[in-house]
């Protein structure tokens, strides 16, 4: 039975895999530096290769500055009756919230990707408008802009309601029900303010509005939640600020406060109405301040020591001096220049078979685009689409504290990576650009590509007379997004095989959790003590991404292949008796089609792989081409397979974390069991699926998860680390190519080694040939010859030579070192930037506005100064 070419999936302890190739192009060293001018330390020797141009235009790059300010004036002009502000100082102002491309539907792009005749899909923009609403509540809502550019001579530019994307019925907004951030600040600040003779006396500080971050200061951090009924309210808790370095996600204090929020307000900006409920100190609820402050009055009173800033927050240690510290560590450098090749302008790379584009959106970060290796289909789209934080806890804080950070922006807080340190000091860097409040901010050097090459060989192998060793080098695109306390490096990995890993790691500031010593506290429940009056808070890191899988085409299949024990008698095996044969306990595969959309769970001891499989196209063995995929410690489920439609864009929507109840995107609408059987003749149609069942071509979408359960522990202070906090998924070639593909990109070495002649044996082995002194000349060729001839023993292509073999011009291995692939042949001089970047005047940032994780306010960008 012939098999398909496939992509397989595997669940191996944090740790996935899929298939796919892509064809080799080189970068001039030349370009490479006038494109980075400021960041180019090492002078490589030029690349003959000349200029490197992308196939066709990155259709999925953002809006230019001069695109943005085109569309910002088109829309005030359009909008004229809503009286746009472009730069707003309140929030009851109307504004243009976020402008940025609009990605162009597959179903568009495919007949100009894969065709010479095809026109480049038109260009429009989304528009986020914050509105005023009657009564005086602001709602978010989502509209399109275009044909772009909008000074086309044709006028045809428009501006639409963008509802396609969503599920939520045609519906194309949300509804913003809480003040704006000045508004919540104001309050907090004076609820603690009303306070302070209790925080005076329970922790040593107060709230300082001249001096907030002031080391004998706190802040008040509000976190909302809805009840069953849907009911706003929060609690309030109070924070050291962490002046040392911005450490106040672990300096909470043990007072917490409740306040509910009364609907049906005379504006956005009102918090007049809001009320203050209880309190609550050492596993103890008050009902209101009087009884709190009565109860503080009683002698028997407990206080729990407040929880303070100090060294130990330090995230720099200048001081220590052990034994080889005063040495650098070793490095990695590029002294010939990158071996890639790059189109800077379309964002589009070339490197040993791959072959994509890339790009960045505001919510969800880096994404890549139209993967192909050697020139074969791999994926159209790999992209993150949400990042999910749960906390659990026995306090009002902790208790079911959770993060949906797209909402506050990947993209928007990936700032500016430290040349040497994020990333070599040889990696491209690249800018990217906010439209947002009706201003273009430029976010430098927040992306990077480099080669790398690991510290684990790719493959190796020894033999009696010979060692081969293969060195694993790849290819990363990197991005590391800043969500408050937490720092998340997102790479997309590519592999010399043809197989691409995403990988996320974890560093920054855990949240942390007051320890407090009341007598119900259940010990290493919910975390450690993990300092004087800190506890750790048991939380889930779930980060969703998007693989478009398009496996030598869009028509894929998915499978579940089984490793199934089985008991089992051939018929060669001799009887134990003269009636019964030997029953052998094996094992084998066994394949179940995955048939309808659904979340699937990896199987304990990766007892079964999850494949996505041409439905066509086969390797040169009869194989289905497809790839495997495996995960690491998800939450719900490890990953979805559902149908690929234009109207189901993405997995996610960054105001689903202000409408959690009904919101834009419901992902169950998308994985609601459709069927995936596609019967070719049945479901042959013109142009992209429309969603129904008959119209169903068999393009499928995988959604899958990284993530992990963190317990923090005393090791995670100050920061965490990220070889602990690190999940990835590879995406892994399975039965994609006819060989490993590596083989003609992989750098190495083969020794053939010295030994006696004693007769028989086979080549590569003692008395088989190859070894010696060189000058069998006979058995040296038997050795370069192996395993090049066909079935028949014949050779397949190439010259004869004068003892009629086929010659295939491979070099003849000798005693010793046979390198494949180019070695060093002599040393480099390196200039110090080269080694140590100038980082004093390299890095372009003067400061970061790292969002705070509110709700509201900065969490969406929202920062209003009072006219």
């Amino acid at each position: 039975m012939e098999t398909r070419r496939r992509l397989f999936l595997m669940g191996l302890s944090g740790l996935g895999f899929l298939l796919f190739f892509v064809a080799f192009l080189s970068l001039s060293a030349d370009r490479w530096r006038e494109n980075r001018p400021e960041l180019s330390h090492v002078q490589p020797t030029p690349n003959p290769g000349g200029s490197f141009a992308a196939p066709k235009s990155n259709v999925w790059a953002d809006l230019g500055s001069d695109e943005a300010d085109e569309v910002y004036s088109f829309l005030a002009k359009e909008w004229a009756d809503l009286n746009i502000t472009r730069t707003p100082r309140h929030a009851s102002d109307n504004f243009i919230y976020t402008l940025e491309v609009l990605h162009p539907n597959k179903s568009d792009t495919l007949p100009y990707l894969w065709s010479n005749q095809a026109a480049a899909p038109q260009r429009w923009a989304k528009a986020v408008l914050s509105q005023r609403l009657d009564g005086g509540r602001s709602h978010y809502s989502y509209h399109a802009v275009g044909p772009l550019p909008v000074s086309s001579p044709d006028k045809k530019t428009r501006v639409v309601p963008l509802t396609y994307p969503f599920t939520a019925a045609g519906r194309n907004y949300v509804t913003k029900d809480m003040p704006d951030l000045v508004s919540i600040t104001n309050f907090t600040q004076a609820l603690a303010e009303s306070v302070s003779d209790i925080t005076v006396e329970l922790l040593g500080a107060k709230v300082d509005r001249e001096d907030p971050n002031g080391p004998d200061s706190l802040l008040a951090f509000p976190r909302f939640s809805w009840d069953d009924a849907g009911h706003l309210f929060g609690w309030v808790q109070l924070f050291r600020p962490g002046y040392h370095s911005g450490a106040n996600s672990i300096l909470p204090q043990g007072i917490y406060t409740r306040i509910d929020v009364v609907e049906d307000k005379a504006g956005v900006d009102d918090t007049t109405g809001w009320k203050v409920g209880e309190w609550f100190y050492d596993g103890i609820l008050y009902e209101t301040l009087a009884e709190f402050r009565a109860a503080i009055r009683e002698p028997d009173f407990l206080k729990t020591p407040p929880n303070l800033d100090g060294p130990w927050t330090d995230t720099e240690d200048f001081e220590s001096r052990p034994a080889g510290r005063e040495l650098p560590p070793p490095i990695s450098i590029q002294p010939l220049g990158p071996r890639y090749q790059l189109d800077r302008k379309e964002r589009y790379v070339s490197w040993f078979g791959f072959e994509f584009y890339f790009a960045s959106t505001q919510a969800t970060g880096v994404s890549v685009h139209d993967i192909r290796f050697r020139g074969e289909r791999v994926m159209y789209e790999l992209s993150l689409q949400e990042a999910m934080a749960h906390y659990a806890g026995d306090d009002p804080m902790a208790s079911g504290q959770q993060f949906l950070d797209s909402f506050f922006g990947m993209g928007t807080n990936a700032f500016e990576l430290v040349p040497g340190y994020d990333c070599p000091g040889y990696a491209d860097y690249f800018d990217s650009s906010l439209h947002r409040l009706g201003k273009t901010e430029r976010l430098p050097n927040n992306i990077c590509l480099f080669e790398f090459t690991s510290d684990h060989l790719l493959s190796r192998h020894t033999t009696p007379t010979s060692v081969t060793v293969s060195r694993n080098t790849f290819l990363t695109l990197r991005s590391v997004s800043t969500v408050g306390n937490y720092d998340y490096t997102v790479d997309y990995i590519f592999y010399l095989d043809g197989a691409i890993e995403v990988k996320v790691r974890a560093s920054g500031y855990i949240f942390g959790a007051f320890y407090a010593r009341h007598a119900e506290k259940n010990e290493d429940e919910y975390g450690h003590r993990i300092h004087d009056a800190l506890s750790s808070s048991l939380h889930d890191h779930v980060i969703s991404f998007k693989a478009d899988l398009d496996v030598a085409g869009t028509a894929n299949d998915m499978v579940r292949l089984a490793v199934e024990p089985v008991t089992k008698t051939y018929p060669w095996d001799p009887p134990n008796s003269r009636k019964q044969r030997r029953q052998r306990n094996t094992m084998h595969l066994r394949e179940y089609p995955v048939e309808r959309e659904t979340g699937l769970d990896w199987p304990q001891n990766a007892g079964e792989f999850y494949l996505v499989y041409s439905r066509d196209q086969k390797n040169r063995w009869g194989e289905r081409k497809g790839i495997l995929e495996n995960a690491a410690r998800w939450a719900e489920k490890d990953l979805w397979v559902v149908r690929r439609k234009d109207t189901e864009p993405r997995g996610a929507d960054p105001f689903n974390y202000i409408d959690p109840t009904d919101p834009l995107v419901d992902f169950s609408r998308i994985a609601d069991g459709e069927d995936l059987l596609y019967r070719q003749g049945e479901n042959e149609r013109d142009g992209d699926d429309d969603g129904s069942n008959d119209g169903y071509d068999g393009d499928l979408v995988i959604y899958f998860n990284v993530g992990s359960h963190h317990v923090p522990h005393s090791g995670d202070l100050p920061n965490t680390l990220m070889h602990t906090s690190a999940s990835s998924v590879l995406f892994a070639p399975h039965n994609f190519a006819d060989r490993d593909p590596s083989r003609e990109s992989v750098q190495g070495v083969r020794l053939q080694l010295k030994h006696e002649r004693d007769g028989g044996g086979f080549p590569g082995q003692p008395g088989g040939g190859g070894g010696g002194d060189g000058s069998n000349e006979e058995e040296e060729e038997e050795l370069r010859l192996r395993g090049r001839r066909g079935d028949g023993g014949e050779e397949s292509g190439g010259d004869v030579d004068s003892k009629g073999r086929t010659d295939h011009h491979h070099k003849k291995l000798r005693t010793g070192a046979n390198y494949f692939g180019t070695p060093y042949r002599e040393g480099i001089h390196l200039p110090l930037e080269a080694l140590e970047p100038d980082l004093e005047r390299q890095y372009r940032s003067g400061s970061h506005r790292v969002t705070d994780l509110g709700i509201n306010g900065s969490a969406a960008g929202m920062w209003f100064k009072e006219p």
